[in-house]
């Protein structure tokens, strides 16, 4: 039988293909990885990385027990967190909350996938607005958010969807013609504002105080939900950088959304208040992440939502 840290080395140099990082995940030292490695293939008889001072990649013998190892891993894991789930009772009730209807591919079949999992726990599921997003979670009243990173002073589940940016323009702007934008004309143009209830670290995501290049970044109106802060842009009161789904859930003839080719995609999640991770929380992140993983390897990846803070 392996041993526990012998499987945990070992899948951690498979997928990171790098002793020090290795070493830093699984808070070992380099040496320690190196041994746990050595006496490993020992035991097999055979390598299982090529290894040179600039590279490290897996031979056909690590590959092969990498293929063979992780379904067994991740089956035992998920054995160990049915026990869990049973000791602890999945039970009572959880409040999922949503922003917006763009929400519901990643949301329903994660509430699907619990309730299958938790049939004793039943799941109601509520909307939220951008100006209540948080005082739901600090109040109670909501247990988890899907939400975009980063969500100032929440817990925070793992990167289930990724986005590109583009910036709504009022359909008769300038920039609507372009193909694509820089983050630096923020600089040029006002740039509509999140409610101020907003968490700070998002709004400088979205709606940052300078460019790049470190110029002032005019502000402009703000409004209190998503399509307020739309209308101010077909008005022409400002400019708002959002994610790309924005233009298939709020197709609009008097709004644009043009491009940003530099600016890092938008990343989203669950959320939820750091005292109230319950055993119902965890095994609801978990369902989400399920559902994702379960979609990206049928390679029919789930619609991008496009929920905000």
């Amino acid at each position: 039988m392996l041993e526990r840290l012998e499987v945990e080395v070992f899948l951690g140099l498979a997928e990171e293909l790098h002793f020090g990082r290795t070493a830093e995940r699984l808070h070992l030292t380099t040496g320690r990885v190196s041994q746990v490695v050595r006496k490993l293939e020992r035991r097999i008889g055979g390598k299982l990385f090529d290894r040179t001072s600039r590279s490290v990649r897996l031979t056909a013998v690590g590959r092969q027990l990498a293929d063979d190892l992780v379904p067994v891993v991740v089956a035992m894991e998920a054995a160990l967190r049915r026990a869990e789930d049973a000791g602890r009772g999945v039970t009572g009730e959880l409040r999922v909350a949503f922003l917006g209807e763009w929400t519901a591919p990643v949301l329903l079949r994660a509430v699907a996938l619990f309730g299958e999992r938790h049939p004793e726990c039943r799941v109601d599921v509520r909307e939220v607005q951008l100006a209540n997003s948080r005082s739901s979670l600090e109040d109670g009243s909501v247990d988890v958010l899907i939400a975009s990173y980063p969500f100032d002073g929440m817990a925070r589940g793992p990167v289930l969807l990724t986005e590109r940016r583009v910036l709504a323009v009022a359909a008769g702007h300038p920039l609507a013609a372009e193909r694509s934008v820089s983050v630096e004309v923020l600089g040029d143009h006002p740039v509509v504002q999140y409610p101020a209830v907003t968490s700070a670290a998002f709004k400088r995501d979205r709606t940052p105080e300078r460019t790049p290049s470190g110029r002032p970044v005019p502000k402009g109106p703000s409004g209190a939900t998503f399509s307020e802060l739309l209308s101010l842009v077909a008005m022409g009161r400002g400019v708002l950088p959002v994610g790309e789904h924005s233009r298939r859930y709020y197709p609009r003839p008097d709004v644009a959304y043009v491009p940003i080719h530099d600016a890092p995609p938008i990343e989203r999640g669950p959320v939820w208040l750091e005292s109230n991770t319950t055993a119902r929380v965890r095994a609801f992140v978990r369902a989400a992440a399920d559902v994702v993983s379960e979609a990206t390897a049928e390679a029919a990846p789930l619609c991008v939502v496009a929920a905000t803070d």
